[in-house]
């Protein structure tokens, strides 16, 4: 199953989803259930379709405007071995990677182990935006996230220095 992903679908081309123009994948799965969240069909585990990564890293790679691709949700997190998987057949030196998750960063590091594989998806993404979204703090002003009370993490400088270093858009 790592060379197979459970998604809801794809979007080719965004520009709402991250720096410049992205390739995004949302993720089928949720545990948040989020009051107002954008994307409530993605919530079903057992909803969505089984695709090949090497599908996904193929379709992507015939776009030549793209400046990254963007792991969306439901919760990139609960696949984090098969994301992990997925980004790491993406050139990250020609391309950034950008994952939503409903876990705060703190969460995530102190939660993560060999089982659920969360450092090694954090290893391999470059902007992270973390928390639940929250509707009493819904902010459409705010570049890329839903509410004010997530954050947009660079991940590489924050696993290097151990703290949370956010990311300027």
């Amino acid at each position: 199953m790592e060379d197979s992903i459970r998604i809801a679908g794809v979007v080719k081309e965004s520009i709402v989803d991250g720096p410049g123009l992205r390739y995004v994948v949302f993720t089928q799965g949720c545990p948040h259930n989020c009051e107002g969240c954008h994307n409530p069909q993605t919530h079903d585990f057992n909803s969505g379709k089984i695709v090949n990564i090497d599908k996904i890293i193929e379709d992507f790679g015939k776009d030549p405007l793209l400046r990254g691709i963007t792991i969306s949700g439901g919760e990139p997190f609960v696949q984090a071995k098969q994301v992990a998987n997925l980004i790491s057949k993406i050139d990250t030196n020609k391309y950034d990677v950008m994952v939503y998750t409903g876990y705060t960063y703190e969460k995530l590091i102190s939660s993560a182990n060999e089982n659920n594989r969360f450092m090694e998806l954090l290893e391999v993404t470059d902007i992270l935006i973390d928390g639940k979204f929250d509707m009493n703090l819904k902010d459409d002003l705010i570049p890329f996230r839903g509410s004010s009370n997530q954050r947009a993490i660079d991940v590489k400088k924050s696993l290097k220095q151990q703290e949370v270093i956010l990311y300027e858009f």
